[in-house]
């Protein structure tokens, strides 16, 4: 009986390491293609026409923007000035002791620098890219439009464009020209942010898929070990 156990056992090995050798390359290749597509969809730079773009926060120090988010303010403006857009939507709320919101500082460096007040709308509640987008929602369907220009950080937009479609909005990503994250030693993680994020992202908004892809593979596995035991136990004693 032993000798037995010990082939059912030597059997399964080669098999489980495929199963598992499978998953991990699955996964690798999946983070891979991730991590392209990130950067691919930051890298479209092609100005179209939209009724709005939202520009996603970043922080803010006192009264001022922090050089991220004003390269994103800047970028908006820009669109804005050469007549892609109608209307500005600035986004992110108020950090803890901050005096003023992201997008209320976004708003006073837009008027300082010629922007009508009535063509700049904002939220304050926001406090991630998930929430800078869903309450952009909300105020780009008060006001009925159409198509929006989404403004972030090259290596940002792929999550937020993802989030944003997952919302019903027909956007369109439109990469700030300058970043702050000039360096690998910059870019690389914030890059692996991104990645890791938007994996993490998937997996919430995917979680019912999954579990059940997981139990048809545990159901799989385990009923073809079961064929394999009972197919070597069968060679195994006609050898014997």
């Amino acid at each position: 009986m032993r000798a037995i156990t010990v082939w059912n056992n030597s059997c399964n090995r080669p098999y489980k390491s495929v199963v598992y050798i499978g998953i991990a390359v699955f996964a690798l290749y999946h983070i891979l293609y991730v991590a392209v597509t990130i950067y691919v969809v930051g890298n479209r730079r092609e100005p179209r026409f939209a009724d709005v773009a939202v520009i996603l926060g970043a922080a803010a120090y006192h009264n001022n923007p922090s050089p991220v988010f004003k390269e994103r303010i800047n970028h908006g403006l820009w669109l804005y000035k050469q007549g892609y857009i109608k209307k500005l939507i600035f986004t992110g709320g108020k950090s803890p002791n901050a005096p003023f919101s992201e997008s209320e500082v976004a708003k006073k460096y837009a008027i300082a620098n010629q922007i009508p007040d009535e063509d700049i709308l904002i939220e304050e509640y926001s406090r991630t890219t998930y929430e800078n987008i869903l309450y952009a929602a909300d105020i780009i369907n008060a006001y009925n439009f159409k198509t929006a220009l989404l403004v972030s950080d090259p290596l940002h937009l792929k999550r937020a464009m993802v989030i944003a479609k997952d919302n019903h909005l027909t956007v369109y990503p439109s990469p700030t020209p300058t970043t702050q994250y000039k360096t690998l030693r910059t870019i690389l993680p914030f890059w692996v942010r991104e990645v890791l994020y938007y994996v993490l992202y998937e997996i919430e908004k995917y979680y019912g898929y999954i579990l059940l892809y997981a139990v048809i593979l545990w159901v799989v596995v385990n009923k073809t070990r079961s064929f394999y035991d009972k197919e070597s136990v069968s060679v195994f004693s006609r050898r014997v």
